[in-house]
């Protein structure tokens, strides 16, 4: 007796043989949900350590201050590139604004749970396409990588909730939606990159090698330049086209000179590239030793030419500007990750783990840095000169803070009595050149005149001589000196800083 025949299930036509790859695609997912139940946990504690410290402090650098007062301008009617001005790109002090929005202004902390995640979500961006192209154990070394490596500098620069914290995950995003060809998708990522900073950008340059490499074509290239260029045009529109175009790029030119301070800038260039490679080191060490020894990898090796590509995008914008301050030098480690990562899937287990763990207690030592040794005498400075001014002035009345910290105005609760908030749109003065090119004919075009319009028509009730011998001082400022000595008289000091109010005797 033959046996009956075997019970079958019809297919649908339009199912194309899914049926018979449902059990390997249901393996993946399933290999793919265990992969991010195990990392998803340990990325978030370790991102959550290596940002503890920056909890410790109301502010860690100027640019904290500078975007804290911005908001709270904002908040007062404020117009962005008009009353509210500074050389960056509008979505971090908006950012800011609605922080304070929902939080209040008095503290920082909504935006240091922001960079938590943000430091998070760009590592998960890295580990998926790491994990993509490489596999789990490359995807989990990306993801760790970028966060201890996140913390390899100053701590001033890696703690504090500023431009590139918020930008490196909108570049992750943008390679991430390039590796898997969603080119619209990934030019609203170089966008967001662009208006949180203007070097955002440089990641145009890796995906559009991503497009080209592939043979995408015509269609996917003007969906990702159409992606990119749009919301910037919209930004422009919205805070007026010139005045956008002037404080994101035209308006910058001295400031973006290294004449005369190019031997300080090479300087802090190798101070700060040594300091990312000291944190850096296990894995950059597993670089080069596979670098060494698989010179000849085939198509795989293919794989990581986008990411070279990106590293130097990267490298040549830390260097536009001749600055080289150590936060720039956070966009290399994106890069640094993926080909760290790369690199350490062809060691074994044990030595992975062992080069990983060498690297968390480097990072365990930048922490302690931060805690416990990086010195907090500038804050001390800037929390009594504040506590000077509050009692000088009332709530209502204007200051003028003359000097590189505008955190002042913060941490003072006063407001600014002009747009400039640093010495530095009227002199040129910036730490990255060590005081080369300052004086008022190095100022942005058209800064003195509208300066002093506006101490005519809102005389500030207090003006606080912060300069503490540097170039950029009253003596060294003639149009400053000449106002003071006509309108003010020096009331005392405080810190070192130097006070003058109105003069009755001389009158306005």
């Amino acid at each position: 007796m033959p046996p009956p025949p075997a019970r079958t299930t019809a297919v649908p036509a339009h199912d194309d043989g899914a049926a018979v790859r449902s059990p390997d695609a249901a393996a993946r997912r399933d290999r793919g949900r265990r992969f991010w139940a195990r990392l998803l946990p340990v990325l978030a504690l370790l991102t959550a350590a290596t940002r503890l410290p920056s909890f410790a402090r109301p502010l860690w650098n100027p640019d904290e201050g500078y975007l804290a007062t911005q908001a709270r301008q904002l908040a007062a009617g404020g117009t962005l590139y008009e009353t509210v001005v500074d050389r960056k790109p509008p979505l971090l002090p908006w950012l800011y604004r609605g922080a304070f929005a929902l939080f209040g202004d008095g503290s920082l902390w909504p935006l240091r749970v922001t960079a938590v995640l943000a430091v998070l979500t760009g590592a998960v961006l890295l580990a998926s396409i790491a994990r993509r192209r490489w596999g789990d154990r490359a995807g989990a070394s990306a993801g760790v990588c970028c966060v201890l490596a996140s913390v390899a500098l100053v701590p001033e620069d890696t703690q504090a909730a500023t431009f590139e914290v918020f930008m490196l995950p909108w570049t992750a995003l943008a390679m991430w939606c390039a590796d898997r060809g969603r080119w619209a998708y990934a030019g609203l990522g170089v966008a967001a990159a662009v208006l949180t900073k203007q070097t955002g950008g440089a990641v145009l340059v890796p995906v559009l090698w991503l497009l080209w490499s592939r043979r995408a074509g015509l269609w996917p290239l003007l969906r990702l330049s159409a992606a990119a260029a749009l919301p910037v045009l919209c930004a422009a529109l919205l805070h007026g086209p010139g005045r956008f175009v002037y404080w994101m790029a035209t308006g910058s030119g001295s400031y973006v000179s290294a004449d005369g301070a190019m031997g300080h800038a090479l300087l802090r260039a190798l101070a700060n590239c040594g300091l990312l490679l000291a944190g850096c080191l296990p894995m950059t060490a597993a670089l080069l030793y596979v670098l060494s020894t698989r010179r000849g990898e085939g198509a795989r090796a293919a794989r990581t030419a986008d990411v070279w590509v990106w590293l130097a995008a990267s490298a040549a914008a830390v260097t536009v500007g001749f600055q080289f301050f150590g936060h720039y030098f956070l966009q290399l480690t994106p890069a640094l990750a993926l080909l760290a990562a790369k690199a350490l899937r062809h060691l074994t287990r044990r030595t992975l783990i062992a080069l990983l763990s060498v690297n968390a207690v480097i990072a365990a030592a930048f922490l302690a840095w931060a805690l416990l040794l990086f010195p907090r005498a500038e804050l001390a400075h800037q929390q009594r000169l504040a506590a000077e001014v509050r009692a000088r002035t009332a709530p209502a009345d204007r200051v003028l803070l003359w000097g590189m910290h505008p955190e002042g105005y913060w941490l003072a609760e006063r407001t600014p009595a002009s747009r400039y908030l640093t010495a530095g749109f009227l002199t040129n003065f910036s730490g990255g050149r060590g005081g080369a090119r300052v004086g008022e004919r190095y100022a942005m075009d058209g800064a003195w005149p509208y300066f002093r319009r506006e101490l005519r028509e809102n005389p500030p009730a207090l003006v606080v001589d912060d300069s503490r011998g540097k170039p950029y001082g009253p003596r060294r400022t003639p149009t400053l000196r000449a106002y003071l000595d006509r309108h003010y008289e020096r009331v005392g000091t405080a810190d070192g800083a130097v006070l003058y109010a109105r003069s009755r005797a001389r009158g306005s």
